[in-house]
């Protein structure tokens, strides 16, 4: 490679990405993750797209910033923006906050579905607590059957959404975590009592 601008910009964005993707494995060793469903260099490419983005962050702008990002995903490529929600109501306090929930792509377009919801409907307020709750249901949905169609978690989210349109408020997690767990037993997951859905 010619030792001129360009050649050392390219170097400097390679090493970049290198330095990005080793931090995502280490991430993933600490948390005992399974290796994400999108591509480490679509992730890594999102998250160097953020670094003009202050935090924290609501979910429009972190979608200004890179909604139009194309992630090579297990589920076939997809754009950013359609995993995250274009909403004030979410916030962001960091990149790795946005890296995390790219690397699950069905929880992420269930959690920008029931923000996006919750968001429009101008009277009903997702709290913190609340929407990591609502995340952390549809995360242990998916780890039942990682391999499946994750058809638990379009199954919970439309009851979220439903229960939101039909009484005007957002279920609590409680309710959704035995909803989650009543679906998992009916349709043959075991969930043991010391399980986030053993409820």
């Amino acid at each position: 490679m010619a030792d001129d601008k360009r050649g050392r910009e390219k170097q400097s964005r390679d090493a970049d990405m290198r330095q990005r993707k080793r931090a995502i494995l280490e991430e993933l060793e600490r948390t005992s993750e399974t290796e994400p469903r999108v591509d480490f260099e679509s992730i890594a490419e999102a998250e160097a797209a953020l670094e003009s983005v202050p935090f924290p962050a609501t979910g429009r702008q972190v979608v200004e910033a890179i909604g139009e990002v194309e992630l090579d995903a297990a589920e076939g490529p997809m754009q950013a923006g359609e995993l995250l929600p274009d909403a004030d109501a979410e916030t962001f306090n960091s990149p790795t906050e946005v890296r995390s929930r790219l690397q699950r792509p069905t929880v992420a377009s269930a959690m920008k579905r029931v923000v996006e919801a919750a968001d429009q409907t101008r009277k009903v307020e997702l709290s913190g607590s609340q929407r990591e709750a609502y995340e952390k249901t549809f995360t242990a949905l998916e780890d039942l059957a990682p391999g499946d169609e994750d058809e638990g978690i379009p199954y919970i989210r439309d009851w979220i959404l439903d229960q939101l349109a039909e009484g005007g408020e957002l279920p609590g997690s409680r309710s959704v975590r035995r909803e989650a767990a009543t679906f998992a037993r009916e349709n043959g997951f075991p969930v043991g009592d010391d399980e986030w859905l053993g409820i």
